[in-house]
């Protein structure tokens, strides 16, 4: 990981990655994809980690996208690259554990990308969210995906075809974020939900994301299907067991993550 462009640490079962290119609004290089996507491999090895807060440096901006100047190379190469965003975006939304994002400021782009991608998006309340490459002579072709799972057809479109940005507030009104709170409370809140999803069984939790993800673009009677049979699979953990158990004797569960 190049450390000079993404920064992890770890600290009380959460590890941090943050785009450290506060200068250049935290956009997108080769060596920030790189760095996060060698971070995400980091944090998915280390056993003491339990959850992923992704976030970035300053104050301004969470990640304004990518890197205009990426569109001067080859090609091949340049198509690489790109390519390399969307499977970061896999990365992100199929990761085993929990992931938050910490909107530290604007979420703009391919940042925005990087927002949907996660599990949970918390922001300060100045933050921004918006696509402006529609201004640019450019269409956010990748992470339309992912917009279209969050939205309703017209309300992804406004923002697509307009480029218009939107506040942290009517971003938790649309499902864009969970949460807009002040930016002197933002490290609280991203917090307070960390410890919460830290003290989950993480075997159910990466079961039960798993089976979200491919339940998602399935017809109804598959994903009934697919569900019931990720049930059977479910009670048969031993944390399951534990649970219900905890819960009879009116206790707090001891996760094994198995």
């Amino acid at each position: 990981m190049d450390e000079r462009e993404v920064t992890y640490e770890n600290q009380n079962a959460t590890a941090r990655l943050t785009i450290n290119r506060e200068a250049a609004r935290n956009a997108l290089s080769p060596g920030v994809l790189d760095g996060l996507l060698k971070g995400l491999d980091q944090a998915e090895a280390d056993a003491s980690v339990r959850v992923v807060v992704l976030t970035g440096a300053g104050t301004k901006a969470f990640c304004a996208g990518g890197d205009l100047g990426g569109l001067a190379d080859g090609f091949l190469a340049g198509h690489e690259g790109r390519r390399g965003y969307g499977q970061l975006l896999l990365r992100l939304q199929s990761f085993p554990k929990p992931t938050i994002a910490r909107l530290n400021g604007h979420a703009l782009a391919g940042g925005m990308g990087l927002v949907l991608a996660c599990d949970f998006a918390i922001a300060g309340s100045e933050a921004q969210l918006g696509l402006p490459e529609i201004d640019r002579g450019l269409f956010p072709m990748m992470l339309l995906a992912l917009l279209q799972r969050h939205l309703g057809r017209k309300q992804a479109l406004q923002l697509l075809l307009t480029g218009e940005r939107v506040s942290a507030a009517e971003g938790v009104r649309l499902g864009l974020l969970n949460q807009a709170v002040e930016p002197a409370g933002l490290n609280a809140a991203v917090d307070a939900l960390a410890e919460k999803l830290a003290g989950k069984s993480q075997a159910i939790l990466k079961l039960g994301k798993r089976a979200f993800l491919a339940a998602e673009d399935l017809p109804l009677a598959q994903a009934i299907e697919l569900l019931a049979a990720n049930l059977s699979i479910n009670v048969l953990a031993e944390d399951a067991a534990e649970g219900v158990t905890a819960f009879l004797e009116k206790r707090k569960p001891n996760w094994k993550d198995r």
